[in-house]
């Protein structure tokens, strides 16, 4: 292999265009920043489809495949990304794909998926025994349909240069710009940091951004229906944030020993009534950090959690980020 490491990056009909373009457009700058520095580009760029020609994503542009992927000579390239879109399913259930890449894992450094491009990798078992991440919406998915993959919900990738268990070798990245987030992390275990740096500031974005993808997930009570013994104390909840709403408050409001509440709670909604309770108040508390119309004290005391230092907890816990940096960059 020469001097420049290629970076290859699998195409098909209705893929996600940004999950192409902007872990790519990484790998690009890099190489107009080797430039700007007096050094040799790092990176060769290239798209791989099953057929030549011209391949639709999902919003309708065209991208071009350079190589077919089963003519593409893997000795000659160092990372592969497969990216995810409203086409991943389909990609899913195609044998000779799924094949290849079993086949192409063992001969490439770095094999690596972005968004639902994980779902992809699972399907060709290679992500069996590894952490994964993909985006929000697509995690349950994931978790139910492979249980052999660790799937963390809540981490922009799981790439990690230094990990002896192979997170350096295969990987993910969560939703869409995670991508990004990914090919970043990349740059810098291939350039280093000041370059991955520079490029950062390039392209106008964290080297590493602050918190996980449950920034941006909804995090949304079950539907009363397909709970029925709890159905009437999940509505009543949320008009009582600021109420008492512990284990015993909540257990005489249902009409129930406290004990039996607890294990309903985890019968059918997989978590205790304080997690629940904590997980609703977060998110009545973001619905009002995003409409920017009351202090972080106010949202405090209206969502339940009385002190703004509880607030600031609970949303280290969960979102990794402070209320007020949180309504920075939402509101």
């Amino acid at each position: 292999m020469d001097a420049l490491k290629t970076i290859a990056c699998l195409i098909y009909p209705d893929v996600m265009s940004l999950d192409v373009t902007g872990p790519l457009q990484v790998f690009a700058s890099a190489n107009d920043e080797c430039r700007r520095q007096g050094l040799p580009a790092s990176y060769r760029l290239l798209l791989l489809g099953q057929h030549a020609g011209a391949i639709a994503t999902s919003a309708g542009l065209q991208l071009m495949t350079d190589q077919t992927w089963g003519e593409a000579d893997l000795t000659q390239i160092d990372t592969l990304l497969i990216p995810g879109g409203a086409g991943d399913q389909l990609q899913c259930q195609d044998p000779h794909l799924l094949a290849w890449l079993r086949a192409a894992e063992p001969q490439l450094r770095r094999l690596g998926s972005v968004c639902s491009g994980a779902l992809i990798l699972a399907a060709a078992g290679l992500l069996d025994g590894h952490r994964a991440t993909t985006h929000w919406a697509d995690v349950e998915r994931l978790r139910r349909a492979h249980p052999q993959v660790e799937v963390l919900g809540d981490c922009l990738h799981t790439y990690a240069p230094k990990d002896p268990s192979g997170a350096a070798h295969i990987f993910t990245s969560a939703g869409v710009t995670a991508g990004i987030d990914l090919a970043l992390a990349l740059v810098e275990a291939d350039l280093g940091r000041a370059m991955a740096l520079a490029v950062a500031r390039r392209l106008v974005m964290f080297l590493r951004r602050p918190g996980g993808q449950a920034q941006f997930s909804a995090l949304l009570a079950p539907e009363p229906s397909r709970i029925p013994r709890l159905a009437a104390l999940l509505e009543w909840i949320p008009v009582h944030l600021a109420d008492d709403l512990s284990v015993e408050a909540l257990a005489a409001q249902a009409c129930m020993a406290p004990r039996t509440l607890s294990r309903l709670f985890v019968e059918e909604l997989g978590m205790g009534p304080g997690r629940y309770v904590e997980r609703i108040r977060l998110e009545a508390a973001r619905h009002l950090l995003h409409d920017a119309k009351a202090s972080i004290a106010t949202v405090a005391r209206l969502t339940g959690f009385g002190h703004p230092e509880n607030l600031r907890r609970a949303f280290h816990k969960h979102l990794s980020v402070s209320p007020q940096a949180y309504a920075e960059r939402f509101a």
